[in-house]
């Protein structure tokens, strides 16, 4: 006998990709149900072969389900993730909203799956930020063998991370801009055709963006509070995944070499790192696959036990569907669920 599944958001670019993954993977569910709000009731989504019609959340009753994946927007989580715990179902939230609740776990399963257990406390478990899953992914084994100091990240985020809204911009824009048509900025606060944007959710007093400040701080949860973390987010003209160039400062000495044989090693991880024209990953080979690319893997000479390099992830899979999935394989491989039907 299987679970039984919700997810919520189902009409929305993550929530299609959890319905996707779920059905890729095999997931254990006797039955998948599709939620969205009321407005979408009676929409049909695909779930691998099969198409559901969506329920709206406000007429679901969760204590007949086990598992809820969240990805609704935080507003919605901070209402409805609460009273769906309590029911007994356990939340898997891609929100902002938990994620440094000190009750609830903020987890990536090659990184920090033990920290799952702590679950129970509300029965809710958070997601990290796109930007920060595929991050600590690359950094964890590195961290295990030299520990890091101090990491500088600068971000090239898709436009898929800001939702539909957003894709469907980048799309009309281009468009306008080849048959010569006025170029509208509605969802981003300048022109994303073309173009790039140094600026990612809102600016706070100190200068950096919470998009930044959310890459600090989830990092120094799920990884190590003494890593030291400076980001710098922009958005780029692409449809999905994230890139990101990142530079690390270590304790202990480490090669490249090192490094690259660690990473080949690593879960989640994919070096492609050849030092020769397009032995690289780029956005475009990373999208709808699981995998964390990392590629470019250099010594840094102008610090000790420095290393950059480039790592592209999709940020709807890695950086938000797969590893919502993955949380909840975590909690069925680990017997950490009971199923509501056997009890």
């Amino acid at each position: 006998m299987g679970y039984k599944v919700a997810v919520v958001g189902a009409t929305g670019n993550v929530g299609r990709e959890m319905l996707s993954i779920l059905a890729e993977r095999g997931f254990p569910a006797d039955e998948v149900i599709a939620i969205a709000s009321r407005r979408s009731q009676g929409r049909e989504v695909s779930f691998g072969d099969k198409t559901l019609k969506i329920k709206a959340l406000e007429f679901v009753d969760f204590s007949e389900i086990d598992i809820c994946l969240m990805s609704a927007g935080g507003t919605i989580s901070k209402e409805w993730s609460p009273k769906i715990g309590a029911t007994g179902c356990v939340v898997i939230d891609n929100s902002s909203a938990w994620r440094m609740d000190p009750d609830v776990p903020l987890i990536v399963p090659e990184v920090n799956a033990d920290a799952v257990a702590g679950f129970s406390r509300k029965n809710i478990i958070a997601n990290p930020n796109c930007s920060t899953a595929q991050l600590v992914v690359a950094l964890k084994p590195l961290h295990d063998k030299a520990t890091i100091r101090r990491v500088v990240v600068s971000t090239y985020q898709s436009v898929s991370g800001a939702g539909k809204d957003a894709m469907d911009e980048l799309f009309q824009q281009t468009r306008a801009v080849f048959v010569s048509d006025p170029v509208e900025a509605k969802k981003f606060p300048k022109r994303i055709a073309f173009n790039l944007i140094p600026h990612i959710d809102v600016f706070m007093e100190d200068g950096f963006t919470k998009e930044e400040w959310k890459m600090t701080a989830e990092t120094k949860k799920i990884l190590d509070p003494k890593i030291k973390l400076t980001a710098t987010c922009v958005r780029v003209p692409v449809f999905v995944s994230h890139s990101e160039s990142v530079n690390i400062e270590f304790e202990h000495p480490i090669s490249a070499d090192e490094a690259r044989d660690i990473l080949r090693e690593a879960p989640g991880c994919l070096v492609i790192d050849k030092r020769e024209d397009g032995g690289y990953a780029t956005p475009y080979e990373a999208t709808g696959e699981d995998a964390t690319y990392i590629s470019r893997i250099r010594e840094d000479p102008t610090i000790d036990n420095g290393l950059a390099m480039w790592i592209v992830s999709d940020n709807l899979r890695k950086g938000a569907a797969l590893n919502a999935v993955q949380i909840a394989e975590v909690l069925v491989n680990r017997g950490l669920l009971k199923r509501k039907a056997a009890a």
